[in-house]
This record gives C-alpha cells, structure tokens and sequence, in this order.
C-alpha cells in the first residue's frame, strides 16, 4: 500500500459556523475506512496550532463515528466574533477551509475519491 502527503481537502470535506466567539468547523470522510486515519492525525493540537495566529485558545473534538465526521469547537478564533471584530467577515463560515487546506496527512492512495489530483 502506498502512503502518500495530502492536504485535509483530498480526503475530506468541511462545513463551519460560528457562535459568539467561538468557531466551529465540521470534518467529514469521503470514504467511510479514512475515519480511523483522520482520528489519529486530525487531533486537537494540530487543528489549535493552525488556528493559534487567529488567537485560538483551546480546541474540543467531538467524533460523530456514524457520520464518519468529527466536529472542533475552536475558543476564541473569531477576534471577539461578528459583533466585536473590526474584521471584514468576523464570522466562522469559511474557517473550514483555512483547516482543509493547511493540514498535511499521511494517507493510502486508495483513500482519495476516483479522479483525484494527488493519486
């Protein structure tokens, strides 16, 4: 079996939302056998040291097994959130993308979708 680096993206997809200040961004499986890969290399560290310039102070990760998704609440990622930032969008919505792109994985080849540009 061949081990290949990928971005989150290839091997998953995202939804985020925000609440307050806090941000929270879902991660799902494209195929169903990658859960147990993303349980072991997407973990709560990584996903605060990716989100730490924003200010991230902590993050939770709740694994939803049935979905083949995980769910991070990350602390305080949103400069104060929507209300408190003099940011342009304080909002979380498009912070799963911030997260599918600059986390690196180790992944088997027959994990990607049929198509994808990594194989």
């Amino acid at each position: 079996m061949s081990i290949i680096e990928v971005p989150l993206h290839a091997i998953a997809h995202g939804r985020a939302g925000d609440k307050g200040n806090r941000a929270n961004v879902s991660i799902i499986a494209f195929n169903p056998d990658a859960f147990g890969l993303l349980a072991e290399q997407v973990t709560e560290e990584k996903v605060l040291n990716i989100f730490r310039h924003r200010g991230a102070s902590g993050v939770t990760r709740y694994e939803l097994p049935n979905l083949n998704a995980f769910n991070f609440v990350i602390d305080d990622a949103l400069e104060g959130g929507v209300n408190a930032s003099l940011n342009v969008d304080g909002h979380g919505k498009t912070l799963s993308f911030l997260l599918l792109g600059e986390l690196i994985l180790l992944v088997p080849k027959d994990y990607l979708p049929t198509g994808s540009p990594y194989l």
